[in-house]
């Protein structure tokens, strides 16, 4: 399967119920910033389909704003749509196709597709962690998007580009799955659980 494949179909994928703010992240999900990350997750599904229909304007050139809000009544029914057309968006291939902008961030279509499955599969590993939930993800969905989180190697250059993006990496061990390696470059405790 394709990366482009992968995205598509985990863009969409319902059982994906969270977000986050896209500010540094915490190795480790907060359960009580639950509302915040379901809020990042519904700006991030509208940003990131627009972005795929080259949409310019207020939902594409919007940096992620945290909001903590109650959520919008009925908003699991309306969280599983935003997915199915954030997936149906980056199924087309002119999706993939040119340069497009998300989160106020203009870069290549191919590379904006990565980042979207990157961000549904980071979020809903995080919501999945706090919740107490298994998040199985299948390695052609990892290897995808490893490239994009896989630090240089050079400190000074790898800081800056990660600024507010993800934590510092966080070691796994070598015989780390795909995914566990994509959760620590990201700086994510693979191995979190919530404690009750």
């Amino acid at each position: 399967m394709s990366s482009r494949s992968a995205a598509a179909r985990r863009c969409g994928e319902p059982r994906v119920t969270w977000a986050r703010s896209c500010r540094r992240r915490p190795r480790r999900p907060r359960p009580d910033r639950r509302k915040a990350l379901l809020h990042h997750l519904f700006g991030l599904t509208v940003a990131f389909r627009d972005g795929a229909a080259k949409v310019e304007g207020p939902t594409t050139g919007t940096p992620p704003q945290v909001s903590e809000g109650p959520l919008p009544e009925g908003w699991r029914e309306q969280l599983r749509e935003r997915l199915t057309a954030l997936a149906q968006a980056w199924s087309e291939e002119s999706a993939w196709e040119g340069m497009t902008t998300a989160g106020g961030v203009t870069f290549p279509a191919e590379v904006c597709g990565l980042v979207a499955l990157d961000e549904v599969l980071l979020h809903g590993w995080d919501l999945a962690a706090a919740t107490g939930q298994a998040y199985p993800v299948p390695d052609e969905e990892a290897e995808a998007v490893l490239p994009i989180v896989t630090p240089s190697g050079d400190a000074e250059a790898d800081s800056a580009s990660r600024e507010g993006m993800f934590g510092p990496p966080v070691a796994v061990p070598d015989d780390a799955s795909t995914f566990d390696r994509v959760l620590g470059f990201c700086g994510r405790e693979p191995r979190w659980t919530r404690q009750d």
